[in-house]
């Protein structure tokens, strides 16, 4: 064909291309298939091939990228492009609209817009005469790395604008959907090669990537956020210049809202809590800024960053992983609970490898499968949960998982409890193996009995030999047959001997919360065991008597009263008395000085603290006569904070709690540590 001809197709495909690409990236209406779309790709860079003077720097071949580099230029930028503060307290963004409302004239109303805060890559894409010139990493503000090349490869970002300006230089997010990477992940793992764990990561990785070819196979997105330089720009409101930019052909931030203050900006914050699991793309809080352009001006920013913007981020972290099994769990009250066992990820400081999936209507709920890819997070700080499934990245191989029938333990039935979601193997700890170990595990816990040396294994060979099979025979033991276990000389079978007979006579709030009774948790029997005095009376106790104690709730009250009626609880009961066990008294603690410097206060923990677990401190809380409690409410006096606080200290903040550390908590309660916090 003539190079007339040729040309002719060429600006053609070009057309088309460019139309295809804004019906998918923008309308997410495409006309053509995949194969269709590479079609007409590939015939575009044949042509181009044949007539290298017709290439062009905006042709959509470019997004297929070139020759690797040998390395990368390094660029200033026009405007700088600051960093944001953050904040994780509404208290502190209610100070912030405090100090923009000061830096402007009183009683000037003031316009906030609201953007999700995408998890990726801050780049500057500069565009003169409507074409792109250069794509920049942010660097160190001042400075970045020329990775147009790279940036040409990401299929909605326009070579091209559409009726742009003379001169706009955009400010936007590169990232990674967590279905690409999950679909990356199959792949690395069909190669032999380590998952990758974040979708930022990976996307920083493919930016600066020398060969842009692998670059285009990332399937990287982009999503604009702001604007440097500009020329032939008239808009003075953020929001009417992000509509702007949308009608050019560039992708904005989805889900912005505006709002005339900053309380509703905080609902809004509240509100996206939970819904940004539901988002394709990771997030980790929103950008809330002044809408008005000249009020910008005015606010100025401080050496490091603008005096009109914020971002609000939310505490949780989240990776991408495979489950590859889904196991249950049998507790110390016989739940069956489905854990899954996951590909190892880092997370929040740890490496994870299981998750907790709660039951089975929420595995219903999820549609999980083996094999399925997830997002995954701490939850409550400490324990990881899946969040969502990424039922995009399926290959088929997916295995749907069927809640047992039989508990897998001792293979008795099972059956959900009243309206509950939860499902509980109906046989006694005696009759199953790995309930048997949860009961024993937690009896000899701290909050309980305090049993020193009835660990995990010496529980698992005393169960799997048979010679514990409920509370009495721990009583029974004697050193000569704890001496012939493993890992157990004669010295740990004495002082193992030694605890047991010691906790014959613990207090009765710890022998109440060793029976592990449904509803009835470390703080509640406290409760119970300071106006029921012995265990003689509560074994007698009528349901209305029970009910009538303070803080004792009927579903308390009613599981209370069924557990003593019991007939093999009683039995057990009766055993355990002649065997000495002999709860004693509770009494409600008291300083060694006489005074009670905790008396009237109710302390939270969040966080790890530097020299004491959370029993500890909460130990020596109760030691001073305060009491603890597991969530921050308006009776709460006291937040103990240590390192990686969670969701509570904004809730203390929000309700003017006290927070203190726990240097502070040693000095509020007296003459330092005693001997039992060392």
């Amino acid at each position: 064909m003539s190079k007339t001809t040729d040309k002719a197709e060429i600006e053609r495909l070009r057309t088309d291309l460019d139309r295809h690409n804004r019906l998918y990236y923008e309308q997410a209406e495409p006309e053509i298939s995949d194969r269709e779309y590479d079609r007409l790709m590939a015939r575009l860079i044949e042509l181009e091939a044949l007539h290298p003077e017709l290439a062009t720097p905006d042709s959509p071949s470019r997004r297929v990228g070139g020759r690797p580099l040998e390395g990368f230029a390094t660029v200033r930028h026009a405007a700088p492009m600051l960093s944001i503060d953050n904040t994780y307290s509404y208290g502190e963004l209610r100070e912030w609209d405090q100090r923009v409302r000061k830096g402007l004239n009183p009683g000037e109303p003031v316009r906030y817009v609201v953007e999700l805060k995408v998890d990726g890559v801050a780049v500057s894409l500069r565009y003169e005469q409507g074409v792109l010139v250069l794509g920049a990493t942010r660097g160190d503000g001042e400075r970045g790395d020329d990775v147009t090349a790279n940036i040409r490869t990401v299929r909605d970002i326009p070579l091209t604008l559409r009726n742009g300006p003379e001169l706009l230089e955009v400010r936007g997010e590169v990232y990674m959907t967590t279905a690409e990477l999950a679909r990356l992940n199959v792949i690395r793992r069909e190669n032999g090669d380590a998952p990758y764990a974040n979708p930022r990561n990976v996307t920083a990785g493919s930016l600066k990537l020398l060969d842009s070819r692998l670059c285009a196979q990332r399937r990287l997105k982009f999503l604009a956020h702001g604007v440097g330089e500009t020329r032939g720009v008239a808009s003075t409101s953020y929001q009417a210049l992000t509509q702007a930019m949308k009608a050019w052909g560039l992708p904005i931030s989805p889900h912005t809202a505006a709002y005339d203050g900053i309380e509703p900006v905080i609902d809004h914050a509240e509100r996206w809590r939970t819904e940004r699991n539901n988002l394709e793309f990771q997030t980790d809080g929103l950008v809330v800024k002044v809408d008005d352009l000249h009020q910008r001006e005015r606010l100025g920013r401080t050496s490091k960053s603008p005096r009109w913007m914020i971002a609000y981020k939310y505490e949780a972290e989240q990776a991408v992983t495979r489950v590859l099994a889904i196991q249950i769990q049998v507790g110390k009250t016989g739940k069956l609970t489905p854990v899954a066992d996951l590909e190892p990820v880092p997370l929040a400081g740890t490496t994870v490898k299981r998750a907790t999936l709660h039951n089975a209507d929420e595995i219903k709920r999820k549609d999980l499968r083996i094999g399925d890819s997830v997002v995954i997070q701490k939850a409550g700080e400490i324990i990881p949960q899946v969040i969502r499934v990424l039922a995009e990245a399926r290959t088929g191989a997916e295995k749907p998982f069927k809640f047992p029938s039989k508990c897998p333990s001792c293979g008795g039935p099972v059956e959900k409890s009243g309206d509950l979601v939860d499902v509980f193997c109906v046989n006694r700890p005696s009759r199953c193996p790995d309930q048997l170990k949860e009961w024993l595990r937690w009896f000899a816990h701290r909050d309980a009995m305090d049993i020193e040396g009835l660990g995990e294994k010496l529980v698992g060979q005393l169960v799997e030999q048979k010679l514990v099979h409920g509370l009495p025979d721990l009583y029974r033991l004697d050193v000569e047959t704890l001496s012939n276990l493993e890992r157990m000389g004669e010295k740990s079978a004495q002082n193992l001997v030694k605890a047991l007979e010691e906790s014959k006579r613990r207090s009765l709030d710890r022998f109440l919360t060793g029976l592990t009774i449904r509803h009835l948790g470390s703080r509640m029997a406290e409760v119970v065991a300071e106006r029921v005095g012995t265990l003689e009376h509560i074994r007698h106790m009528s349901l209305e008597e029970l009910e009538s104690i303070p803080d004792v709730g009927p579903i308390v009250a009613a599981s209370i009263h069924e557990y003593f009626q019991d007939r093999e609880n009683q039995e057990m009961l009766d055993e355990l008395a002649q065997l000495g066990v002999a709860p004693e008294p509770y009494r409600a603690p008291t300083f060694q000085s006489g005074t009670v410097p905790f008396a009237d206060m109710t302390f939270v923990i969040t966080g790890t603290l530097p020299r004491r677990s959370r029993p500890e401190a909460e130990a020596f809380i109760k030691e001073r006569g305060g009491k603890t409690s597991g969530s921050v409410s308006k009776k709460t006096t006291h937040l103990l904070v240590g390192a990686e606080p969670g969701s509570k200290l904004e809730k203390a903040r929000e309700l003017g709690v006290e927070i203190i550390d726990e240097a502070q908590l040693e000095a509020l309660g007296g003459a330092g540590r005693t001997a039992r916090d060392a």
